[in-house]
């Protein structure tokens, strides 16, 4: 049976924490690939910082080297927005068993996703912790310890907070953006 975790996201920027998950997930036993899937637009926001071009291809170049890891150009290309339950539907054309990564922080707002109660049906939540949130029984828990916000982060760039492969031009992109 072929198993997967979603990773999906803004990741505007990328950061260190998305790697910790990454590698995190990568340790789970019955998840033989993990799916990296920049949103064209995310379905609750107005805009990117960053294209979603230019994201596809620094996830493609921070992970390029990891085993098992693909990252998808899927909601990219439909050049919208794309909910949840249509990417994990496509998915489901190709995997046995997909688990959704979302952050403890996106719980509170998860019944306003898009046909979240089918969604719950079709996937196995992982619930990566964040900010001391509970999580439910009911999910699947991550701990990671890296305390990184995207937004933050665009604030205030931190080079350290930011993938090696790509941390010189992401800082730089966002720097020159806050500097405007």
């Amino acid at each position: 049976m072929k198993t997967i975790a979603l990773f999906g996201g803004s990741f505007d920027p990328p950061h260190v924490g998305h790697e910790s998950i990454v590698k995190a997930l990568l340790n789970f036993r019955d998840i033989k690939e993990v799916v990296v899937m920049p949103t064209f637009l995310n379905p609750f926001k107005e805009f990117s910082h960053a294209s979603s071009g230019l994201r596809l291809r620094w996830l493609r170049d921070i992970f390029l080297e990891f085993e098992n890891v693909k990252v998808s150009s899927y909601e990219v290309d439909l050049e919208r927005k794309i909910p949840t339950i249509q990417t994990v539907k496509h998915l489901l054309q190709t995997y046995d068993k997909v688990y959704l990564v979302i952050g403890a922080d996106n719980l509170k707002s998860f019944h306003r996703w898009d046909s979240f109660k089918e969604l719950k049906k079709l996937v196995s939540i992982i619930v990566v912790t964040r900010d001391n949130l509970t999580v439910d029984d009911e999910f699947v828990r991550l701990d990671i310890d890296v305390d990184i916000s995207s937004t933050q982060l665009r604030k205030r760039i931190d080079i350290l907070k930011l993938p090696k492969k790509c941390a010189k031009e992401i800082a730089k992109f966002y720097k020159e953006k806050n500097d405007r």
